[in-house]
């Protein structure tokens, strides 16, 4: 089976519509996401009633929860904080009832492990280096896992239990083939890159042939920037998007 992956929408319907235009041009079977449809952006209730239309997976991330006043907002930063109170008060009735019928922040679908943010925390823990991933994949029961939270397009493998993790960015273009070791997975962030590259990013699985691509797309990131301003949002949330930062 051919999935797209994806994470970390952040209410940006632009580089979301940008990513399905692509997802469905590449041809998949189904679509996994990640977590955190909202959270920063000017569109939350857009993107999380599209989301449950085109994904077979839709995990709940930590702005999600946040969304629905199910996890303390106490130790998000500030514009954080502030967009999360944004979105309970200007998302529609439709898009928190979707968000309230999920299951959770992991799932296993094809013997892979699916989480927002790892598989040890899945709501909370961004892996970034080796030593937090070999501490996770000594922890995940899955050969492979998907993770999301960090909104860094990367990936993290070992051969066998006496070798190091390598860990690794993964730019547009790179392809990987996960036929033995062990191997993590972030497919980057859609609407909230933070590894330099502003375009929008997501991942190609062949769940049968265990190979991996993974994909960047333009989209139009000054619309998505003025929408955020438009709505009081705060106006870094905005301009970061130009940087991928």
């Amino acid at each position: 089976m051919n999935v797209a992956v994806i994470s970390d929408i952040h209410a940006n319907r632009h580089a979301l519509d940008a990513v399905l235009e692509d997802i469905d041009a590449t041809g998949v079977d189904e679509i996994w996401f990640l977590g955190d449809a909202v959270g920063y952006g000017a569109f939350p209730g857009e993107c999380v009633t599209t989301l449950k239309d085109r994904c077979s997976v839709f995990l709940l991330g930590n702005h999600d929860l946040a969304a629905l006043r199910e996890i303390d907002i106490g130790t998000f930063s500030p514009s954080a904080a502030m967009s999360a109170r944004w979105t309970r008060d200007n998302m529609e009735p439709e898009a928190f009832e979707i968000l309230r019928s999920l299951d959770g922040t992991s799932a296993v679908r094809e013997d892979i492990g699916l989480f927002h943010a790892s598989p040890r925390d899945p709501i909370w823990e961004y892996v970034v280096d080796s030593d937090l991933a070999e501490d996770n994949l000594d922890f995940q029961e899955e050969r492979i896992a998907l993770i999301g939270h960090s909104h860094i397009a990367l990936y993290f493998t070992r051969v066998d239990e006496m070798s190091r993790v390598s860990s690794v960015l993964a730019p547009q273009g790179t392809e990987l083939t996960m036929t033995g070791g062990k191997w993590l997975l972030n497919p980057g962030s859609v609407g909230q890159p933070r590894d330099g590259d502003p375009r929008a990013a997501w991942a190609e699985l062949d769940t049968e042939e265990f190979r991996a691509r993974f994909h960047r797309v333009d989209y139009p990131i000054d619309e998505a920037a003025e929408a955020i301003r438009e709505a009081g949002l705060p106006t870094h949330l905005g301009d970061r998007l130009f940087k991928g930062q």
